[in-house]
């Protein structure tokens, strides 16, 4: 673990590698066989643990009942495995509820994204987050995705948050370098890299960790490259990085979590399904993503 990201013995530890689960889908409903096959298969890979009902888990589509139902799942198949319940909305009473609900459930975190598309001002963020961390027994990890949620948290409201004894990390898909340089530096947060093609830079630097959609594929070179970055030995890290760049690159280039059940699929793995709007991955994309597959074999 990298000096920087190390947290104290009274806070909790979210370094290394989680796996942001997808949900799979079969005739419009939960394929639950297919998610816990999937579950059992990732859990012995090395990885930290994993996020549930994130975004590239299609949570937004999810009712609550599915929701409670894929983390009792994802639990049973592998209850040693910490778990991160993602949690979203906009109203904020009823987002206390659900959050209370959730303490209830043995987690490790919840991960808390901004309130989107009513795009509030840094003192409503502020009361936002605060609130949630009130309500919660659990530690909340930041989603800083400003490009989902259509806020933009600033620098000087992340560190104000910092201090609230609750807030224990963020999951950064900020897009802004100073801003996860501030966060780093700063180290009472464990920062979190949220976009796979920033794994390197922020590990490098110092970051804990990484919540990594396209971790789901050759999981074992996404644990092995973050087991070399925190340890200090960025020239063997370069070899695995530049290895898995044209995969992450792929898994992106249309809407996740789409990319990455297309490939699953093709291991039979899962049906590749989506729920409206989103849709399958383009042939094309499939046949590029076969052969990036291919070449980490």
């Amino acid at each position: 673990m990298s000096r920087l990201s190390t947290p104290s013995p009274q806070q909790p530890d979210f370094s290394g590698l989680w796996i942001p689960l997808i949900t799979p889908f079969r005739d419009h409903a939960v394929d639950y066989p297919a998610l816990d096959a999937l579950v059992r298969h990732l859990a012995p890979t090395g990885i930290v643990g994993f996020v549930v009902c994130g975004s590239t888990g299609e949570a937004a589509a999810l009712e609550e009942a599915e929701q409670l139902a894929v983390l009792a799942t994802v639990a049973d198949a592998a209850p040693d495995v910490p778990r991160i319940m993602g949690i979203s909305g906009s109203h904020l009473e009823k987002t206390l509820a659900w959050v209370r609900r959730l303490t209830a459930e043995p987690l490790a975190g919840l991960l808390v994204p901004a309130p989107s598309y009513i795009r509030p001002t840094q003192e409503g963020l502020l009361l936002w987050f605060r609130a949630i961390a009130e309500a919660s027994s659990l530690p909340i990890l930041i989603y800083d995705i400003p490009y989902r949620t259509g806020a933009t948290m600033s620098t000087e409201t992340l560190l104000a948050l910092a201090a609230h004894p609750k807030i224990r990390a963020v999951k950064d898909c900020g897009g802004d370098p100073s801003k996860t340089h501030a966060l780093i530096v700063d180290r009472r947060l464990q920062v979190l890299a949220g976009e796979d093609a920033q794994i390197f830079a922020t590990l490098a630097e110092g970051g804990a960790g990484a919540i990594a959609a396209s971790a789901h594929l050759h999981t074992a070179h996404f644990v092995r490259l973050l087991h070399l970055l925190t340890e200090g030995r960025f020239a063997d890290a370069r070899e695995i990085w530049r290895s898995l760049r044209p995969l992450i690159a792929l898994c992106f280039a249309e809407p996740n979590p789409a990319p990455v059940k297309a490939m699953l699929a093709r291991g039979g793995a899962l049906h590749d399904e989506l729920r409206a709007p989103m849709t399958p991955a383009s042939v094309a994309l499939r046949e590029r993503l076969r052969v990036a597959v291919e070449l980490l074999d």
